[in-house]
């Protein structure tokens, strides 16, 4: 393997470490603690914030992926190599449940804690935190992985504003936590879900296959609506609207 492409790799396994860390940790750890909980709005701010840091971090490194679905969109955008792509998603999902692991070992030392109870894992039914259907949980992580990957493509468009595009895509998923957390405890990331549903099992696992399905099929679908809408004109038309 190239040293490029092993930095790469070590890049988004770190940097999926660190976005299942601080966001699923600070739902374990931190969102409901008495009398200081931080709540769904600090729990969406902790899940933005892995994403602004990482990105100003390995974004020139490997680009801050991420997320599997991410790196589907950024492919069918166009900006991204098919090639790298099954190292990329490998890289994402180790690195998401390595974080499970560490993240394991912290909550456990608590002897009020309890696996079943979720561990930040996603679902639907009654595994939803305000037990929306599967068909609502689809619709949900569809449109919202969409969003995300149109921000994303946009913010780091070569004619978008330099420097800022870790702003943008940090409170964009800060958004979309704000928005879902209530549906399905938000995935927009198969590696964020597979990091802590293999150590909850049971449920989490058999409902695993939808934050996989819904996240790539949104990433598809954002990919293909901002080549639509940010298709450079053509060398004319840019020519007539200048005149």
């Amino acid at each position: 393997m190239q040293k490029n492409m092993q930095n790469k790799l070590l890049a988004e396994f770190f940097g999926t470490f660190w976005l299942v860390l601080g966001g699923c940790g600070s739902a374990v750890l931190a969102a409901g603690f008495p009398e200081i909980g931080i709540g769904l709005l600090g729990v969406s701010l902790a899940f933005g914030l892995t994403v602004l840091t990482m990105a100003y971090a390995i974004g020139h490194i490997s680009g801050c992926h991420l997320n599997p679905a991410v790196s589907v969109g950024l492919w069918l955008g166009g900006r991204f190599e098919a090639k790298e792509l099954g190292p990329y998603i490998a890289a994402q999902v180790a690195g998401g449940i390595a974080a499970g692991g560490i993240l394991y070992l912290i909550a456990s030392g608590n002897t009020e804690f309890i696996l079943s109870e979720g561990f930040a894992a996603n679902g639907y039914g009654e595994h939803s935190p305000g037990s929306f259907t599967l068909t609502a949980a689809l619709i949900c992580e569809v449109v919202m992985t969409a969003f995300f990957l149109i921000v994303i493509l946009g913010a780091t468009d070569k004619r978008a504003p330099a420097g800022f595009a870790p702003i943008a895509i940090g409170l964009c998923l800060t958004l979309i936590h704000l928005i879902s957390i209530p549906v399905t405890n938000t995935s927009v990331n198969p590696a964020r879900s597979t990091g802590v549903a293999l150590y909850v099992g049971d449920w989490a696992i058999s409902q695993l296959w939808l934050f996989w399905l819904a996240p790539i099929l949104g990433g598809a679908l954002g990919a293909m609506i901002y080549k639509l809408i940010g298709a450079e004109p053509a060398a004319e038309e840019a020519q007539a609207a200048a005149e």
